[in-house]
């Protein structure tokens, strides 16, 4: 873990955004499980927990600048929000598939991008989004024991 935080540290510093002890402990609390989506209401109040004065506005701020510049990703369904710290950042656009049962997300290689614009001649696309969802393998199989 101490490779990708001093990575997102640099990548920090890369964009422009000072380094604290409050977006290290943000990053840190990302960085602990990278391969699922975190709900951003407990990252509040873990980051709550370790700075007492912090307010929400600042937390979802740093978030909402680290989503800016590529360092995590955010996913809302209805109203709940979710982030996952960025962890290829050689190659910022991909997609997931995201398990059902466990939240690990695991990343797709391919962008099925030119299906959708065969379909769509004269369009202009400024952006997409693509998840898949289903079971993993290991919920399959932890599925089917029981």
């Amino acid at each position: 873990m101490q490779t990708e935080l001093t990575q997102a540290l640099s990548e920090l510093k890369k964009n422009h955004l000072k380094v604290t002890k409050q977006r290290k402990a943000l990053l840190g609390c990302l960085l602990q499980n990278q391969d699922h989506y975190h709900d951003v209401t407990l990252v509040d109040e873990y980051m709550r927990k370790q700075f007492p004065g912090m307010s929400h506005n600042t937390i979802y701020r740093n978030i909402k600048e680290f989503e800016e510049v590529g360092m995590v990703e955010q996913q809302v369904q209805g109203d709940r929000a979710r982030v996952k710290y960025q962890c290829d950042f050689r190659h910022l656009h991909h997609h997931h598939f995201i398990c059902q049962n466990c939240g690990k997300v695991t990343e797709l290689k391919e962008c099925p991008m030119d299906v959708f614009e065969a379909q769509l001649p004269g369009y202009d696309i400024v952006g997409h989004r693509i998840e898949l969802y289903g079971i993993c393998p290991d919920c399959q199989k932890l599925l089917a024991k029981s």
